[in-house]
């Protein structure tokens, strides 16, 4: 992929490193002069230019990117940034960062976000998700919140030791898409059988993750 990355802070840079690593192709648009420093992700384009100026996106090339990242330390710029990318540039993807979790609600498809991370909320999930079993643990938003990643850790004497996954009766609007048991990913096929300590990740639909609950509570 091609991917734009508006913000070369600490957050910014680490990110092209990590898609650099992955042999993406990364640009990096910084705007503070103190900030452009080419040689902390050296295999990555660095633009110094606004991002939020619609002629310096062009310049750059954002409209040959696949995706765009709104990773600076103002939500007012992510959002801005974001919206060009979406509206203007037609970016099939837009990630736009947030750093005032009270700002969340504004990080929508209306502003161009396909997805919105909050380091605040994500935080918040993994600690939940260290502690929590038997509970269903909201992980990350889909789909501008059509859908979410959900995961749920069977308790040690859950009933469901060693009944198969065909017998969990999901409800419409939800897929069980891993399994993680011991240091093994399986993806789970109907005759499976589930054990005590798996952590099971749901991709669905807001509204159901009550009903994925009460599935496998008991």
């Amino acid at each position: 992929m091609r991917v734009a990355i508006a913000g070369a802070g600490a957050v910014g840079r680490s990110i092209a490193a990590e898609l650099v690593g992955g042999d993406h192709q990364v640009m990096l648009i910084e705007r503070e002069a103190t900030q452009f420093e080419p040689h902390t992700v050296e295999q990555a384009e660095w633009v110094l230019a606004d991002a939020c100026e619609l002629a310096s996106l062009e310049d750059a090339g954002v409209q040959l990117c696949d995706c765009v990242i709104a990773a600076t330390g103002d939500d007012k710029v992510n959002l801005v940034v974001s919206l060009l990318a979406k509206t203007v540039f037609a970016v099939k993807r837009v990630v736009a960062r947030v750093n005032d979790p009270s700002n969340e609600w504004l990080f929508t498809s209306a502003w161009g976000v396909d997805v919105a991370v909050s380091t605040p909320r994500v935080l918040a999930a993994m600690v939940e998700e260290a502690v929590s079993v038997g509970g269903l643990v909201q992980l990350l938003t889909l789909r501008q919140g059509q859908a979410n990643l959900v995961e749920m850790t069977l308790p040690d004497d859950t009933p469901w030791a060693g009944r198969p996954v065909r017998d969990v009766k999901l409800p419409r609007d939800a897929a069980l898409v891993t399994i993680l048991r011991g240091g093994r990913v399986i993806v789970p096929q109907p005759d499976d059988p589930l054990e005590g300590g798996d952590e099971l990740l749901f991709v669905a639909s807001a509204h159901v993750e009550g009903e994925i609950r009460n599935a496998l509570g008991h």
